[in-house]
């Protein structure tokens, strides 16, 4: 995983960002959560995202298309894991939130406190693009690194509470790596929680088949998937995770508004969707 190119100043003064793969998607996550963002009835709010696509010198609309669905259920998702972490930070709010392979994820526009702690962990070059178009305030951290080599734990203050989110990350690992770094954080952050989504085992067959492909752009191979009526096997990573909550998207407008009520009810569809899972972490036991 890795840039083609570094992100340099284009001739016109706007960023330019030439990225391949899997980093690529930091780009298409940014790009649908931009066009949803400019609707006047918009399901996210994230003027920071419509601010980085009017920045970024690169061809947005012709690599990823202009599917308005498509961006409110990106949307959507994504106000999954804004809510579970607003709700950290109402429980904690001094607490640090972790995000794993973070991208361009705006979330700490969205839900920020002013109180709490951000730490980004991302590959190398994501981080030095993250901190050229979203320079780190005083309560952030990046971290370059591999998160499934879990060093970058010990950056992390534990006289906090700590949530980690895994937003549009675990797919692209191999499963014996996603079970690692699970079973890792519930160990390594006792009585925390993390925020992981999953893509259903029907998508991940079409993406390494390299039938994914809209315009442009071709979807990376997902090698890991979890049906959404599998996720307490997730509990099997470790002894450590004592919960394992569904996170279910809310609202929504027009078809998707519509069917959204149905896909959730319908045992078939409601199995077989992309999730979101709360996992929660035992509390290291007192010394006697």
């Amino acid at each position: 995983m890795a840039f083609d190119e570094p992100s340099a100043p284009s001739p016109t003064g706007m960023l330019s960002a030439e990225l391949s793969a899997v980093p690529e998607t930091a780009l298409w996550t940014l790009y649908q959560r931009a066009v949803e963002a400019r609707r006047p009835d918009a399901v996210l709010f994230d003027p920071k995202a419509v601010e980085l696509v009017d920045r970024i010198d690169y061809p947005f609309a012709d690599r990823f298309g202009t599917s308005g669905t498509l961006a409110q259920l990106q949307a959507l998702r994504v106000a999954c894991f804004d809510r579970e972490v607003a709700d950290f930070l109402l429980r904690e709010p001094r607490g640090t939130v972790v995000c794993l392979g973070d991208g361009l994820e705006t979330q700490y526009w969205r839900v920020d406190n002013g109180r709490a702690r951000w730490i980004t962990v991302d590959l190398p070059e994501l981080v030095a693009l993250r901190e050229e178009l979203l320079p780190p305030g005083p309560r952030q951290r990046y971290l370059a690194a591999d998160v499934t080599e879990l060093g970058w734990a010990e950056e992390v203050d534990r006289s906090r509470e700590v949530l980690v989110t895994a937003q549009g990350l675990l797919m692209y690992l191999q499963p014996a790596r996603v079970r690692a770094l699970i079973g890792g954080c519930a160990e390594l952050f006792p009585g925390g929680s993390m925020v992981l989504d999953a893509v259903p085992r029907w998508f991940s067959r079409l993406t390494l088949s390299g039938k994914m492909r809209t315009r442009g752009y071709q979807a990376p191979a997902m090698p890991w998937a979890m049906d959404s009526g599998e996720r307490y096997k997730l509990r099997t990573a470790s002894a450590a995770v004592t919960e394992v909550r569904d996170v279910r998207p809310t609202g929504g407008r027009g078809i998707v508004g519509a069917l959204l009520p149905l896909a959730l009810a319908v045992p078939l569809l409601a199995t077989r969707r992309p999730s979101v899972t709360v996992l929660d972490f035992a509390e290291r036991p007192e010394q006697s």
